[in-house]
């Protein structure tokens, strides 16, 4: 059974001016969707410093398999998720965030300012997702279905891509 954490980045929501309910929405997806145990769920101000702290803790403290983010991916100034995500981590995959994107170019025009993504970090799946509820939980069901295979492969449970 994979491991999942979710961390929300919201100055509002880390200074309890504002409920975080994109993050309930991404664990009721993972529970329903995927089944997979969360091991921690915070909610953060977009802070880099804050944010790289809070990778580190999931993943050399608690050796989670995913990290879930909300919001920080749109184009204000405190937005910074993608970049601090893309310096931390080993690698980009670049074909969650395209996928995501394209597909919700079907349903709004604002898709293409979006900076959703996904990355590796160690044996870690780190994806950006945005930060409205409805956004997030979009994005989410458009990559989901890779998931478990990319987690397969990145932990070594699965050897092959390949189909027989």
């Amino acid at each position: 059974m994979f491991t999942y954490a979710i961390l929300t980045l919201s100055d509002k929501g880390a200074a309890g001016e504002r409920e975080d309910k994109s993050g309930r929405v991404l664990e009721e997806a993972v529970s329903e969707k995927l089944g997979y145990t969360k091991e921690y769920y915070a909610v953060i101000p977009d802070d880099e410093d804050i944010l790289v702290r809070s990778y580190n803790h999931c993943i050399k403290d608690l050796h989670v398999d995913l990290i879930l983010t909300t919001g920080g991916t749109g184009l204000s100034e405190r937005d910074i998720t993608p970049e601090v995500t893309a310096r931390f981590a080993d690698k980009e995959i670049p074909g969650m965030g395209e996928a995501m994107r394209m597909k919700s170019l079907a349903i709004t025009p604002h898709a293409m300012i979006t900076r959703c993504g996904a990355y590796l970090k160690e044996k870690t799946l780190i994806i950006n997702l945005p930060g409205s509820p409805k956004g997030a939980a979009e994005n989410f069901s458009f990559v989901v279905d890779a998931i478990p295979h990319a987690l397969g492969i990145i932990t070594g449970r699965d050897t092959e891509c390949a189909r027989p």
